[in-house]
């Protein structure tokens, strides 16, 4: 990756030491530019740093104990000096410390000052525990994930960090951008239920226009139609299948060896579990490589399902660097690609540095 300032180069954001989708959000304007100090508890607190933890990359460190008078000032200075705060307590607990959005903009009026939260800063939920499966679950969107048989099937912590977390950098930006306009920082409140509400959109789209169902394996996209699903192969590994259009599904029974066979329509839903009966049985005779092999010249949108260990040496992931090894640990590259203003190279997590040393170098500037 080629080393440059970043289209963030100059902007200053403090992060409070918090649940993951603050990190994330953090490091995301780090990998892009900005210079990002988190701050730390004494002793780790909760949410220690630990060296070698990828979402930590990018940003300084320093430690600071919020209880104690010494420590809310401190902040409060660096708040000062900051182009952003980012923390993700529970409503109220900020504001306990007299570090919330009216003691920081108090004396920084341009402060944009985010919050990413699970719930948000209102409603019956807002001081409740949660993590990402419980914040799903009421989106509808863990309901929709599985097989129709079995129990919902949580997505990892994707869904709800991706919901938070890019929300909440999304939020941050447009305010940026509006304090060049205004000169007036704000408050912005990102939770993740709304974010991955968001991501939701196009379901939400289809149940509009009649075309979603909430029973599982019962929609195009959720492993209902035959074309749009993972197989097993001969070696117990797996392709995943997504041949929608016509053109595509054409090559798909042409790569399976099925272009001349007495098949359904494609479109005839009553007909798919002949197709998916076919399709099954007939993955399972390769394994999932020769497959791969035998789709390379055929635009059918067949891929391989890979395991993390496989990710690297794939030709298009390496094509794009879309992967890194940092200090010997692989993890995302960060994203997206500029053309004028690259990315630096990410930095790897350092030890904890003199806060006199951050408040310095923030004042100079």
């Amino acid at each position: 990756m080629d080393r440059g300032a970043g289209p963030l180069a100059g902007l200053r954001v403090l992060e409070l030491a918090g649940l993951g989708q603050v990190a994330m959000a953090a490091m995301a304007l780090a990998d892009l530019g900005a210079d990002v100090v988190r701050l730390d508890r004494p002793g780790g607190g909760p949410y220690p740093a630990t060296a070698g933890d990828p979402v930590l990359r990018g940003r300084r460190h320093v430690t600071v104990d919020l209880r104690s008078p010494q420590g809310r000032d401190t902040a409060l200075d660096l708040a000062a000096a900051a182009d952003v705060v980012l923390e993700a307590m529970r409503p109220g607990v900020a504001e306990r410390l007299g570090i919330g959005p009216g003691d920081c903009l108090a004396r920084n009026p341009r402060l944009v000052y985010g919050r990413i939260t699970g719930w948000g800063q209102q409603g019956p939920l807002a001081q409740q525990a949660g993590h990402d499966i419980n914040y799903i679950a009421l989106t509808g969107v863990l309901g929709a994930l599985g097989r129709a048989d079995e129990r919902p099937l949580p997505p990892l912590n994707l869904l709800g960090f991706a919901g938070g977390a890019m929300q909440g950098v999304i939020g941050v930006l447009a305010a940026l951008h509006e304090v060049q306009r205004s000169g007036r920082g704000q408050v912005v409140d990102a939770a993740i239920v709304d974010g991955v509400s968001l991501l939701a959109q196009m379901v939400w789209s289809f149940r509009g226009q009649g075309r979603w169902n909430d029973a599982r394996e019962s929609n195009l996209f959720d492993g209902h139609a035959p074309f749009f699903d993972t197989y097993t192969c001969a070696d117990g590994r797996f392709v995943a299948v997504a041949a929608l259009e016509a053109a595509f599904y054409a090559n798909l029974l042409r790569g399976l060896g099925l272009a001349d066979a007495d098949l359904p329509p494609q479109d005839d839903e009553a007909g798919w579990p002949v197709l998916r009966a076919r399709f099954t049985e007939t993955f399972a005779g390769r394994t999932r490589d020769e497959w791969v092999a035998a789709f390379a010249d055929l635009d059918a949108c067949l891929t391989p399902v890979l395991t993390f260990d496989e990710v690297a040496a794939h030709p298009q992931i390496a094509a794009r660097g879309t992967v890194v090894e940092l200090d010997g640990i692989t993890q995302a590259a960060p994203t997206p690609r500029f053309s004028a203003t690259p990315a630096p190279s990410p930095r790897p997590h350092t030890d904890p540095e003199p806060v006199e040393k951050v408040l310095a170098a923030w004042r100079d500037r």
